[in-house]
C-alpha cells in the first residue's frame, strides 16, 4: 500500500468514528453534563469568532457564516421546544428531538463529504489563496453549514442548561 494513502484513510476513519459518536448523541435520554456542555459552547463560540475574523473582509463568506448561525439558532430553538426534560433523584436528563439532530448532523456530514470528494477528485476550483485544500474553506455554503452547526449547538446547549438548572436551595426558617 502506498504510504501517502495511509494518512487520508486514518483521518477518514477518525472523522467517521467521531461522526458516529455525535450521531448516537442525537437519540434517547441523556444526562445533562454542565462542564461538557459549557466546554462545547466555548469551543464552538471560539470557532465562530475565529472564522468571522478570518473571513470578515469577504462579505459573501461572512454573510454565509452569519446566515448559517441564524438558521442554526432557529433550529436550536425549535429543537428545544420538542425536547423532553426531566429532573429525577438520579440527576437531570433531556431527550433531544431525534429528527432535528439528524438533520443538522446530516447537513454537516453531507457538506464535508461533498467538499472532500471535490478536493480529492480535483474538481474543486482553485481558491485565490492557492489550489486544493485552500478552496475547502472559501465557500459561502460550507461556512453556512458550519454556522448552522455552531448556531444550533450553542443555542441548544444553552437552552438545555437553562431549563435543567438545579433549583436554588431555599433555606426554611426553623421554628
Amino acid at each position: 500500500m502506498d504510504p501517502r494513502l495511509i494518512t487520508p484513510y486514518l483521518i477518514a476513519a477518525l472523522v467517521a468514528w467521531r461522526l458516529y459518536r455525535r450521531a448516537r448523541r442525537s437519540f434517547g435520554r441523556q444526562q445533562v453534563r454542565d462542564r461538557l456542555m459549557w466546554m462545547r459552547i466555548g469551543i464552538l463560540t471560539v470557532v465562530a469568532v475565529l472564522m468571522g475574523a478570518l473571513f470578515g473582509r469577504d462579505v459573501a463568506l461572512l454573510g454565509g457564516l452569519l446566515g448559517g448561525i441564524a438558521c442554526g439558532a432557529l433550529l436550536g430553538y425549535i429543537g428545544l421546544r420538542y425536547t423532553k426534560f426531566e429532573v429525577t433523584a438520579d440527576g437531570r436528563f433531556y431527550t433531544p428531538h431525534t429528527y432535528i439532530g439528524i438533520i443538522v448532523t446530516a447537513l454537516f456530514v453531507g457538506r464535508v463529504l461533498y467538499r472532500m470528494l471535490g478536493v480529492y477528485s480535483g474538481t474543486v476550483p482553485a481558491a485565490p489563496g492557492g489550489p486544493g485544500l485552500a478552496a475547502y474553506h472559501s465557500s459561502p455554503i460550507t461556512l453556512s453549514v458550519l454556522g448552522a452547526l455552531v448556531g444550533y449547538y450553542v443555542l441548544y446547549y444553552l437552552g438545555v442548561l437553562q431549563r435543567t438548572k438545579p433549583a436554588a436551595s431555599i433555606a426554611s426558617p426553623t421554628a
